[in-house]
């Protein structure tokens, strides 16, 4: 966190910005833009930050970030996902409910909030939609809307009872609120390593179906048009899906948005071939179709945001043979650097676009962008330096680049 300091030489990447793609200096004092201009000289000594290819953009935002903490601590707590965070370039999280408990009372989100402000991360709590993420009953949500909850989810587990679901968005529509649902069909994918095809038929491992999130989905939509609130379809990760949204964004328009954890963007089913459990993810790494269609949708504007779909495990639930490891991977610190390396098809516009801009979207949030008085809130980052993630800042250490050679490395956050 910066209050006073002057960024040198910096290429502005902020597409509504008048600024952006120049190169300029950014004075900040008292923790606004006090000034942009090129050759800016301090009246006083000051601290600077420069660099060899510096770049800034808004700061970065993640949704659905799995903290841990209450309850989970031996996973992540505040301490450890904040300095993760911070190493990934995000100035603020949404983080999931499913701890231990649920994040579904005013107090835990005034909890959450007290947290997040000791460690000098920003944060938009997301509350449960149901009681104890269990899919049964609906949580208190106004109560928790007006203690700041930003939106309501039982983050990766689908909400099978679709009278619930309903109900969830009937309730969040007067004050506009939103749900945020992983589409699923959970009888299908009962038991499954990984995505159903030729790779789990070579390696001899019952697969999950495009075909289970393809019905989430069309169920989600259908109930999403019936009561004309406002859903983000988070986790989306197959070819037929994205056809499904796509379709469904032209009449739903504003109410409908979605977002993609990165590793279907890096990687697909092929790497399963290794039994890296650390890539044992949900949604699973699908096929090369897939992920190409993912980009495309990126880049054409279907799917608002990338997460990094921030799953910290022990590692005692991910050192086991492949069947009995736990899904989930830790990608809050790699999420950027891995699109910026492994996805040549997203130029570095869409990608940071899709880390800042695309997640307050989501959750309605405005910014007021790089511009002279607005707040310093800002990531700065060196897109061409290669560096080594050799050194996790989270708890758990069950990040599949580890010991990889990155592309793209955070350099500040300021907040």
């Amino acid at each position: 966190m910066a209050t006073k300091c002057l960024i040198k030489k910096v290429k502005v990447i902020d597409g509504p910005s008048k600024y952006h793609n120049k190169v300029v200096d950014i004075l900040i004092l008292d923790s606004r833009i006090a000034e942009i201009k090129a050759g800016i000289s301090p009246a006083s000594p000051i601290k600077t930050i420069q660099g060899e290819d510096l770049h800034v953009s808004i700061s970065w935002l993640d949704i659905g970030t799995q903290v841990g903490e209450p309850g989970l601590e031996h996973r992540e707590d505040w301490t450890t996902v904040s300095k993760a965070a911070k190493a990934g370039g995000y100035g603020a999280i949404a983080p999931f409910p499913n701890t231990q408990p649920s994040i579904q009372h005013k107090a835990d989100i005034q909890y959450i909030k007290q947290r997040a402000k000791s460690q000098g991360i920003g944060v938009y709590p997301i509350a449960s939609l149901s009681i104890d993420n269990q899919g049964a009953e609906i949580s208190e949500m106004y109560d928790l809307f007006t203690a700041g909850a930003a939106a309501f989810s039982d983050g990766l587990k689908s909400v099978s009872h679709a009278g619930l679901l309903a109900r969830a968005l009937e309730y969040v529509k007067p004050f506009e609120g939103l749900i945020i649902h992983f589409p699923s069909e959970k009888y299908l994918t009962q038991d499954a390593q990984m995505h159903e095809g030729e790779m789990s038929t070579l390696l001899g491992m019952k697969g999950m179906p495009s075909t289970a999130e393809a019905i989430g989905l069309k169920r989600d939509l259908e109930l999403l048009a019936y009561t004309q609130s406002r859903l983000c379809v988070y986790g989306l990760s197959s070819y037929e899906a994205v056809k499904i949204l796509k379709e469904a964004k032209k009449s739903l328009a504003e109410k409908l948005t979605a977002a993609v954890p990165y590793l279907n963007l890096v990687y697909t089913d092929k790497e399963m071939e290794r039994f890296d459990t650390h890539l044992k993810v949900m949604p699973p790494l699908r096929k090369k179709s897939d992920q190409n269609e993912l980009i495309k949708a990126l880049k054409d504007g279907v799917i608002d945001a990338i997460v990094s779909n921030h799953y910290p495990i022990e590692e005692e639930g991910k050192k086991l043979e492949f069947p009995y490891a736990k899904f989930g991977a830790s990608g809050i610190e790699t999420c950027f650097a891995a699109c910026n390396t492994f996805v040549p098809a997203l130029d570095l516009e869409t990608l940071v676009d899709k880390l800042s801009y695309g997640p307050r979207s989501i959750l309605g949030l405005t910014t007021e962008g790089i511009k002279a008085g607005s707040a310093a809130a800002l990531t700065l980052f060196d897109p061409t330096a290669e560096w080594v993630f050799d050194e996790s800042q989270s708890r758990s250490g069950n990040n599949p680049f580890l010991g990889k050679t990155l592309r793209g490395k955070v350099i500040d956050v300021l907040n």
